[in-house]
């Protein structure tokens, strides 16, 4: 187990250690998801639906950012 102390910004922003950040499997531009949990905050990295589909559909044309355009399109829902 890894164990980092970070501190938290006046915006509420933390950095997550690069070494945290690869073991956990989250990059750059990546999501992730919070959730609050018995007093703590998980945050877990959420698979890119492009990278998962990624060839699997025959589209004319696909949206410059399936992720953001997804996303946007389960807020509207």
């Amino acid at each position: 187990m890894t164990i980092e102390v970070v501190r938290i910004d006046r915006k509420g922003r933390l950095l997550i250690p690069k070494k945290l950040r690869e073991k956990a499997g989250i990059e750059e531009g990546g999501l992730v998801r919070l959730r609050a949990e018995e007093g703590r905050v998980i945050v877990e990295p959420v698979e890119s639906v492009a990278d998962k589909y990624f060839g699997a559909f025959k589209v004319e044309r696909w949206p410059d950012d399936l992720d953001e355009f997804l996303i946007g399109m389960m807020k509207e829902c």
